[in-house]
């Protein structure tokens, strides 16, 4: 690191559990961020002011009026922007040294699995189950840890899933593909604006943790929150042996 660097990033540097050697980790590693949204915004947020080296935004949506209201990468002057490019924009203001990468699409199939091989963590910012089975999917045959993120209303879930530990549950584990749940949306339901920036803050916390090695990530544990009365709730989860999508 550079003087520069262990300025910026001297309160990390300071922490004995991070130090030098687990900011430089920080700045080796590459973040893939699907979703560029309520959870993505303050996700990309800490994990680009605390350096990590290259981060890939994916989104497909473009900048609305209703998305201000707790999407915080993104401004008034850019509605009808693509999300991802609004992201990097914002990025480059915060942290002009991270390499921010700005993929307008909606991954699938093989080219979902390229990204998430080349990623250090996946954080799951989207909104919608398809989307959230097909990233599992990729990060357990890449073997690639996955923080999952959810809010709606005033309630909020995160979990990490993380098969580099046989014995961890993966997202299909507690949520299999082949039964139905209900999809809701914020544009239907709504969404406590603070709520975002718990969770998404959180997702970067959890994803900043494996990128370091640090403390106990949430593997094996789904944490729920009740933002109204503001209380948690931690549920331990175990792998399914009869999983389709992890199961050996």
């Amino acid at each position: 690191m550079n003087d520069n660097q262990l300025l910026r990033y001297s309160r990390h540097i300071l922490l004995d559990e991070i130090g030098i050697e687990g900011q430089e980790k920080i700045l080796a590693a590459h973040a893939l961020i699907i979703g560029a949204g309520g959870l993505g915004s303050p996700a990309a947020f800490y994990l680009a002011s605390a350096g990590v080296g290259s981060i890939t935004l994916v989104d497909n949506d473009t900048v609305d009026l209703t998305n201000l209201q707790r999407q915080i990468l993104h401004t008034t002057e850019r509605i009808g922007q693509a999300k991802v490019l609004s992201g990097q924009k914002t990025l480059a203001q915060i942290n002009p040294e991270v390499n921010v990468i700005a993929i307008n699409e909606r991954l699938q199939g093989d080219r979902l699995a390229e990204l998430v091989s080349e990623a250090s963590v996946v954080l799951d910012c989207s909104d919608n189950f398809a989307t959230r089975h097909a990233i599992n999917h990729a990060c357990v045959v890449n073997g690639v840890p996955l923080v999952s993120g959810a809010a709606i209303k005033f309630d909020g879930q995160i979990s990490v899933f993380d098969k580099r530990g046989a014995d961890n549950p993966c997202y299909a584990c507690l949520f299999p593909p082949d039964q139905q749940y209900e999809e809701i949306r914020c544009s239907t339901m709504g969404v406590f604006a603070p709520l975002v920036g718990i969770i998404g803050s959180m997702q970067a916390a959890e994803a900043l943790k494996l990128i370091t090695a640090i403390g106990t990530s949430l593997a094996g544990r789904l944490l729920l929150l009740d933002a109204r009365d503001m209380e948690w709730t931690s549920i331990a989860i175990h792998r399914n042996p009869h999983c389709t999508v992890c199961a050996h």
